[in-house]
């Protein structure tokens, strides 16, 4: 896929997820690999009004190649793209869902969401758990690396952060991400009415 096409999907998923109240303000970020470029939104950028114009190209060692100043999450970014095979896109959200999901006590940092429906695992079978640093910090990339070496998936939950989820296109780590989100939702409404479920 071309840059240019790889940018006007992203614009349409950034849109939509606005508009579906998955993100507000400028806590979003997202990005995709073409070859060993990284593309990731701009620091400061909203969803809801982001434009062509609001990528950073960066190296997969970080190096800032052109455009704004990358989105201050651009690490964890790359190491989705350095230790996820296939992964070419990287959606990362403050969701209420999966904000909500990450604050609960859960036994297996590895597998952090029930699977009360069959789709989750279907999309990206297990999500991992991350711990709980604080937003950009080297603790948190680092926490991360950590979790996908032992998790080995494509779905993760930042501790009291929100999702990130990777995909081999950009409409499919949306597709992924919607599909976590909605999970974490399905979590939260039932483990809140202690309802017994079947596994």
């Amino acid at each position: 896929m071309e840059q240019k096409d790889c940018i006007r999907q992203s614009l349409e998923v950034a849109r939509l997820l606005f508009l579906r109240n998955r993100t507000c303000g400028a806590s979003a970020n997202m990005s995709f690999l073409l070859g060993d470029r990284v593309f990731v939104t701009a620091s400061g950028t909203c969803f809801g009004t982001l434009t062509e114009d609001d990528f950073a190209e960066i190296s997969l060692a970080g190096e800032h190649l052109s455009g704004k100043a990358p989105s201050k999450e651009w690490p964890a970014h790359v190491v989705m793209y350095r230790l996820c095979p296939g992964v070419q896109a990287v959606i990362h959200i403050h969701g209420r869902a999966g904000v909500l999901w990450s604050t609960m006590a859960h036994p297996d940092p590895d597998d952090c969401v029930p699977k009360h429906t069959p789709y989750l695992e279907m999309r990206v079978g297990r999500t991992g758990l991350v711990a709980d640093y604080a937003p950009g910090s080297r603790e948190l990339f680092q926490a991360l690396e950590e979790r996908i070496l032992a998790c080995g998936s494509r779905a993760y939950l930042l501790k009291r952060h929100g999702a990130l989820v990777g995909g081999d296109s950009v409409m499919d780590a949306f597709y992924n991400l919607e599909e976590l989100e909605e999970s974490c939702g399905v979590a939260w409404e039932l483990a809140g009415r202690s309802v017994q479920t079947f596994k």
